[in-house]
């Protein structure tokens, strides 16, 4: 094999590892208690601790808006995938091995691939995935049963509406695999936290340190608006090391 086609088997080979592999790591704290944490932040704040990472690419597209402007999620990305497929075959049944996987403390994110025609969630899903502990869904695409799932309290994120059912419209394709949500690539495990201002995703192997600085962060925050009361001058605040 020839030393440029050896490096290009090398480099696709990076690329692969990078674009597949899960990360397993552990959190030092309880998946229960990173939630919590997270949920006692917002979105900006943990966007803006994965800027300073150079991570400018982790917002989920802006069109993905909660059900209710008051709902907040946080939990690990449980993936799944579906494509636009007229037949049926099959897909009941992975439905019931999609929901027999979800686990208490995760956020489904489902990516459609761009389906417009189609629900993807809907009141039943709702129930079910909610007496398996699953925390809410992110679902790039639409949602139906509106008026139930609202009855049920669960946080839903999603793309649109629609009265069309997904059998006979689309299938599920895979779970728990790497999907791409907008430019975003989620992988399973990693953390998804949304609130008013739309969803982001946090990888697995910052998490932990992603939350602990974005609580600084609010903590320094709170210490500049007291400084804005006091009635301080931008300058000053700025020379006490806050910003605008």
């Amino acid at each position: 094999m020839s030393t440029t086609k050896t490096a290009s088997k090398m480099k696709l080979q990076r690329l692969t590892e990078i674009r597949e592999t899960v990360s397993q790591k552990k959190f030092p704290v309880p998946l229960s208690e990173m939630r919590a944490r997270f949920m006692k932040l917002y979105t900006g704040a943990v966007n803006d601790v994965m800027r300073e990472m150079c991570l400018t690419n982790q917002a989920l597209p802006h069109g993905i808006v909660p059900l209710r402007d008051e709902m907040v999620i946080c939990g690990e990305a449980f993936t799944i995938r579906s494509a636009k497929d007229p037949t049926l075959s099959g897909e009941m049944e992975t439905r019931v091995k999609m929901l027999e996987m979800i686990y208490d403390g995760c956020v489904c994110v489902w990516n459609a691939n761009g389906d417009d025609d189609a629900s993807h969630w809907g009141e039943v899903m709702t129930a079910a995935s909610k007496k398996r502990g699953c925390a809410g869904a992110i679902i790039d695409g639409g949602i139906r049963d509106t008026r139930q799932i609202l009855e049920q309290d669960y946080p839903i994120f999603y793309r649109f509406r629609t009265s069309n059912g997904s059998m006979s419209r689309c299938k599920i394709t895979a779970l728990q695999q790497p999907v791409v949500v907008g430019t975003v690539i989620i992988k399973p495990g990693d953390i998804i936290f949304g609130d008013i201002d739309g969803a982001v995703c946090v990888p697995r192997e910052i998490a932990y340190e992603v939350l602990t600085r974005a609580e600084a962060i609010k903590n320094n925050e709170e210490e500049i608006r007291d400084w804005v009361a006091e009635g301080l001058s931008a300058d000053e605040i700025h020379s006490r090391g806050g910003y605008f």
